[in-house]
């Protein structure tokens, strides 16, 4: 019995030994990195191509996944963007002002490694514009709003580095433009392009739209501004429209409006509601009540004892963007009638119809006791 239960342990004890010798083969299992990893420039404003070559021929993996890890930032940026494929290429957006830095391994997971993943040594690339000037010689107050969501309005002002006569153009690029597009309706001041008025961009809606505002001058080197927007970041509509302020029946006080016109997309908006208590005064204190998605508020009879006016403006909801402009406010202040206001609006006649009719009583009694005896009394005359 005793020589069987050695020969059993001595069995398990060599299969264990050959998993376990199969396994460390399996996980030192070796691979190569990429190769030839170039970045290049389409001339896309930023958008720059990626690609490398397999490892090596000699090494195939007939039982595993090859895929690769590519890392990339501008220098600066403090993370790195991470993307895993099995291409050998792909495109990613850049800030040109900067250096761009990639990184790529190879990742091997299967059976050949025991379903354990391998990773490759890392592969470095990096990619520079040339960048002409200085950089106090780009443009400066750079700013962009989407108004309404129809058409993106950019201005801009010369550096202090630039020379009288210096010449600015806008240019722009997101994906689905087969190539950079030139600003056809320019913003000019003195003869200089200072901003730049872009329709039809509903298809750059949600992408990186990369925009250069390049510079020229016969007697300097102006550097290139290079900027990436997202569209519905930028978006500021229009104040919403028929504002409206009635009182219920149970004296609620209710506020309604109507969402702006234009292609602001009225399940993108969201609203902010503000009371005050001193109609006409410009610098009087608003309060605000609500921010909300729905076009309707109700204020209760107990909160209404100090409203006088009510306004309404209007925002990209965080829903459809990561931030936005504020609308400007409504164009007018809506006074409420107030039950109190009622009831002396009523009272003031009665009470000066009643005063009217005293003094006239008074003045008739005034009248007969002054009167001779036995003569009749003109009201007409002398009163």
């Amino acid at each position: 019995m005793a020589l069987r239960q050695l020969y059993a342990f001595s069995v398990a004890l060599m299969w264990g030994c050959v998993a376990l010798v199969s396994s460390s083969h399996y996980y030192h299992t070796a691979v190569a990195p990429p190769q030839d990893l170039q970045v290049t420039d389409p001339g896309l404003l930023g958008s720059l191509d990626i690609e490398w070559k397999r490892p090596p021929n000699g090494q195939t993996f007939n039982e595993c996944t090859v895929k690769y890890k590519c890392e990339y930032r501008n220098t600066g940026d403090r993370d790195w963007k991470v993307i895993f494929t099995r291409k050998l290429k792909f495109r990613a957006g850049f800030d040109l002002s900067r250096t761009a830095e990639v990184k790529v391994q190879t990742l091997l997971e299967g059976r050949c490694t025991n379903d354990v993943e391998v990773q490759s040594d890392w592969i470095y690339a990096t990619f520079q514009v040339p960048l002409q000037g200085k950089l106090e010689s780009e443009v400066q107050n750079f700013h962009c709003i989407y108004h309404d969501w129809e058409y993106l309005k950019c201005t801009w002002q010369p550096s202090l580095l630039a020379p009288h006569g210096a010449h600015y153009g806008l240019y722009y690029w997101y994906e689905g433009l087969d190539h950079t597009v030139q600003c056809d309706d320019y913003i000019r001041d003195h003869g200089v392009n200072v901003g730049c008025m872009l329709q039809n961009l509903s298809q750059a809606e949600y992408k990186d739209l990369t925009i250069c505002v390049n510079g020229s001058a016969a007697a300097a080197l102006l550097r290139p501004l290079y900027v990436t927007l997202r569209l519905q970041n930028l978006a500021k509509p229009s104040p919403p429209k028929q504002l409206a302020v009635s009182m219920s029946a149970s004296e609620e006080l209710r506020v309604a409006w109507s969402p702006p016109g234009g292609g602001t997309p009225p399940q993108c908006l969201e609203y902010e509601v503000q009371l005050t208590g001193e109609p006409g005064d410009a610098k009087a204190a608003w309060t605000s009540v609500s921010t909300q998605m729905e076009t309707t508020l109700t204020i209760p009879r107990a909160n209404q004892s100090r409203i006088s006016c009510v306004r309404v403006r209007g925002k990209t909801s965080i829903f459809c963007a990561d931030q936005g402009f504020w609308s400007e406010w409504t164009q007018e202040c809506f006074s409420v009638p107030r039950k109190k206001d009622k009831q002396l609006f009523i009272l003031i006649p009665v009470i000066v119809s009643l005063s009217c009719s005293f003094i006239i009583f008074m003045l008739i009694g005034q009248c007969k006791k002054r009167s001779p005896a036995g003569k009749p009394l003109h009201t007409s005359v002398g009163c």
